[in-house]
């Protein structure tokens, strides 16, 4: 069984977040980057907690971006990850993304496909969808559960006000979320380990984007706190009424 884990590279959940170009570019300066947590701490990781229970299984990682995507690669190949694949080309939007990502999948017919639910910079949780109708293939997004018995895979996932379980055959794409499996650090034989494991970089295939980005906005700042005295309880009901506006 061959599985295909889709990662992405996503600024660290400390960075300081800026624009260019007049809002129209992030600001990659001093950013330090790191494998989107979805993909990492749950659809890796699945793969393998699968791996560890049938060793015949092959873990392929696919990466869309630049050379710079390679330290974070490296630390995937570290988790446990057996070869890893770049396409040599900087993702413009979703759609780019899923398009280079299928064009590689369909030649080599992997039995699941494993990406985060979504990646934390975009929060688009748009290509495991999109591959899915590329490749003709089943979907199940917001994964909390996979289980696999021979071609068929059991899968709960999160809907509105609950959870449902569902049965699928392989092959199928999966988007994982929290609750899918546990996040893991690598250990000092898996990065020695992933010095020597193959990264192959692949030129990308011509395809047009489909969204431009037009600008970005940073979240307004966080008013002030205001002091109310115990006393002046006439006080704490007016701001209560007419700014906080919750009475």
């Amino acid at each position: 069984m061959k599985i295909l884990v889709c990662i992405s590279k996503t600024p660290d959940t400390t960075a300081k977040i800026a624009f260019t170009d007049n809002n129209t570019k992030f600001a990659e300066t001093g950013v330090q980057w790191i494998i989107n947590p979805y993909d990492e701490w749950y659809a890796l990781v699945r793969a393998i907690e699968l791996k560890e229970a049938d060793p015949s299984i092959t873990i392929h990682l696919i990466n869309v971006g630049n050379a710079d995507s390679d330290p974070i690669i490296r630390k995937a190949l570290a988790l446990g990850g057996d070869e890893a694949i770049r396409v040599n080309t900087q993702p413009a939007d979703s759609y780019s993304t899923a398009f280079q990502i299928a064009e590689f999948a369909r030649q080599e017919g992997y039995d699941l496909i494993f990406t985060g639910k979504e990646t934390i910079d975009y929060n688009g949780g748009a290509v495991g969808a999109m591959l899915s109708e590329m490749l003709d293939l089943p979907y199940v997004g917001l994964a909390t559960s996979f289980l696999l018995n021979g071609k068929t895979a059991t899968i709960t996932r999160e809907i509105e006000g609950g959870e449902e379980t569902v049965e699928v055959p392989l092959p199928v794409v999966v988007s994982c979320q929290k609750g899918v499996a546990e996040a893991r650090i690598p250990n000092m034989r898996g990065i020695m380990a992933a010095r020597t494991k193959p990264l192959k970089v692949v030129e990308p295939k011509q395809t047009e984007t489909q969204t431009v980005f037009s600008g970005f906005n940073l979240p307004p700042a966080k008013a002030g706190v205001k002091l109310v005295s115990s006393e002046n309880v006439e006080e704490l009901v007016r701001l209560l009424h007419e700014e906080a506006r919750v009475i």
